[in-house]
């Protein structure tokens, strides 16, 4: 058999079954990450990516994805169709194989898949062990064939159903409640943000996302249809679609020669903001890695030699930092490996060593002519990094003060914290408190063995729109900082936050539940995703969750956290019940702000998460920075679920 033909030959021989899959069931986090929102997700993902995989090796152009009436998920695309001959090896269908093996896949076969997304083959048979129910159908050849399964196991062998002229898999799956506990209802908004990452990441591709749950007024389903003919390009105006560029376009390379293709786009803005995400095989590599290295270094040399060639360093009286080319840049860098090596604590750190130079020369050749054929562009930028360093050195005297007064620096603790007796950080809070006054009620109803408060007054700075040096001279911002024992700034990296010194390992955000505490609320979260976003990424930001009404009558009395429940509990008190309106914390006593919102066995805290750097840092571009228009029409859209004070 030639080796052309070989290379195109994709059929039963092509599956390699690895090892069983026994552990799955038993031990999902290992596969998943976790058995949680995120896991229950990243499901979905691994299907998906087994068709994307397809469209990266030319044989699929259109992804349907849905979540049905009954909060199953249907993924179906019009690539070749599993295989469903013999596996010669296991003696069953090669469907069945990929289906009920771990690491059973054509990705492993360097004739099937160059490179592939995923968990690099064990996507698809983990998914099918997660869920109760699983069914294949694949149009191949002119045939229909299917299978189900039942937690992974096979319920028949694959049998052909009927004749078609379409092509490709279909796969509808049944999350398992016993597995993942917590829920197994699908985030319409957190799956559209992958399939529209995965669209720019994959130009070409067509991908259909509906939602089979909501109807409206029409009749019609919930659905966006993501196509993106610039890639990268497109991307990169998405999210920076709220800031104002101080380039006329945005700067963009497919280098696909060689071993590694690359694919960079990136654009100056007049923010104080680094925003780089970067992605490995469509996998967004959180931690960076090996091409985020190559980037920066080809885009620091670069710029550094534009430069000094320019002479508009020479009045400057100390050196450029690497940070200082990246300030108000938003880049996004994505590679194709062919064997990506991952490291890092949520294995999403890219360490090929191989991968450092091909990016870095393409980044610097991109840069380079760019730079020589738009001269006005370039001194902007300059400028821009000269305006950068200058105020690096301001922002370092405001740091070096707030590191000064932590306590790890012995200057003591805030005046206004109260802080708590335990010792141990890992069975520490604190508590961000709105206001003096409902300071003082939150440390009269606490516990003062583990619960620490600290009062804020008024609304912070919006970080979004302040220089550096102004957040660090803030004094609630410096307040936050020398409470919780953390500083910015090591000598190995000026934005790296040194996590292991921090005194409470949950921070529960607690404000008015009106419109100005979502407000303050919303300031805050900035605030720690701009410059303690280690804090969310590791889980020890909460949000509090004060009731809004209590309802009472005679001795009886319950609270109510929304509409729904006030109604229930004035009913089951016969219809005539006194309902009183919290406006504010201050409104509570001790005793009811305790009971209801700080006591750990009847409180609700909401865990702040990051389901996608790239969306979040787009949303809260939108909501606060300095373009009006954006933040109009994302309130006009999500309106219908706030809640607004009379």
């Amino acid at each position: 058999m030639s080796e052309e033909i070989k290379k195109n030959n994709y059929s039963a021989d092509s599956i390699q079954a690895l090892e069983g899959m026994e552990h799955v069931r038993m031990r999902p986090s290992m596969y998943i990450g976790d058995v949680g929102v995120r896991g229950l997700h990243h499901l979905v993902y691994e299907v998906v990516d087994n068709s994307i995989d397809e469209a990266m090796g030319g044989h699929c152009d259109t992804i349907g994805v849905s979540i049905n009436e009954d909060g199953s998920v249907t993924v179906e695309d019009n690539g070749r169709g599993i295989p469903v001959d013999l596996h010669k090896k296991e003696g069953v269908s090669a469907l069945e194989v990929v289906m009920t093996k771990i690491g059973a896949g054509g990705k492993f076969d360097k004739d099937s898949y160059k490179v592939s997304g995923g968990l690099h083959g064990v996507g698809v048979s983990v998914v099918n062990a997660l869920s109760v129910h699983m069914k294949s159908t694949v149009f191949r050849e002119g045939k229909i064939y299917e299978q189900e399964y039942e937690r992974g196991k096979s319920l028949y062998p694959v049998k052909q159903i009927g004749e078609t002229d379409k092509r490709g898999t279909r796969q509808t799956f049944y999350p398992d409640n016993t597995i993942f506990t917590q829920t197994t209802e699908f985030s319409y908004d957190t799956l559209s943000a992958r399939m529209r990452e995965l669209s720019f990441l994959n130009k070409g591709i067509t991908i259909t996302f509906t939602d089979k749950r909501e109807v409206d007024e029409k009749g019609e389903f919930r659905s966006e249809v993501f196509h993106s003919t610039e890639g990268l390009k497109e991307y990169i105006r998405y999210l920076d679609g709220n800031r104002e560029p101080i380039v006329s376009h945005v700067i963009s390379m497919d280098h696909d020669k060689g071993e590694i293709p690359v694919e960079v786009a990136l654009i100056y803005n007049t923010s104080y903001t680094e925003n780089i995400f970067s992605y490995v095989n469509n996998i967004n590599t959180h931690e960076g890695g090996t091409h985020l290295q190559g980037f920066r270094s080809g885009l620091t040399r670069t710029l550094k030699k534009y430069a000094d060639a320019s002479g508009l360093l020479d009045k400057l009286k100390f050196e450029i930092a690497g940070d200082d080319f990246r300030e108000g840049l938003t880049a996004i860098i994505s590679v194709k490996v062919a064997e990506p090596q991952f490291e890092g604590q949520t294995k999403t750190k890219l360490g090929n060593r191989e991968v450092v130079s091909p990016v870095s020369q393409a980044v610097g050749e991109m840069l380079e002519n760019y730079l020589e054929e738009n001269p006005n562009d370039a001194k902007l930028i300059i400028q821009k990094v000269i305006l950068a360093a200058q105020a690096r050195h301001a922002a370092k005297k405001a740091r070096e003060m707030v590191q000064r007064k932590t306590v790890m620096g012995g200057g003591g603790l805030p005046g206004k914290l109260s802080d708590c007796s335990e010792q141990d950080p890992a069975r520490c809070e604190v508590y961000l408190v709105e206001g003096d006054s409902a300071g003082g009620t939150a440390k009269q109803g606490r516990d003062r063995n583990f619960q620490a408060i600290l009062p804020l007054r008024g609304k912070i700075l919006n970080v979004e729109k302040a220089m550096h040096h102004k957040v660090f001279e803030n004094e609630e911002i410096r307040n936050i900082f020398t409470a919780l024992g953390v500083t910015v700034g090591t000598a190995e990296d000026s934005k790296a936050l040194n996590i292991e010194k921090l005194r409470y390992h949950k921070v529960i955000i607690m404000c008015d539940a009106d419109v100005d505490g979502s407000h303050i609320s919303t300031l805050i979260l900035t605030f720690f995703f701009r410059f303690m976003k280690e804090l969310i990424e590791e889980g020890h930001v909460y949000i509090a969750a004060p009731p809004l009404y209590l309802v009472k009558k005679g001795n009886k009395k319950e609270y109510a956290w929304n509409d729904v429940q006030r109604d229930q509990a004035n009913e089951r008190m016969g219809g005539s019940a006194a309902i009183q309106r919290y406006k504010g914390l201050g409104e509570m006593n001790a005793e009811q702000l305790w009971e209801t919102t700080m006591d750990p066995n009847f409180r609700t805290l909401r865990q702040v998460t990051i389901d996608s750097l790239a969306e979040a840092d787009r949303v809260f571009s939108m909501l606060m920075g300095d373009e009006v228009p954006p933040r109009r029409e994302f309130i006009e859209k999500n309106a219908v679920y706030a809640n607004i004070d009379a």
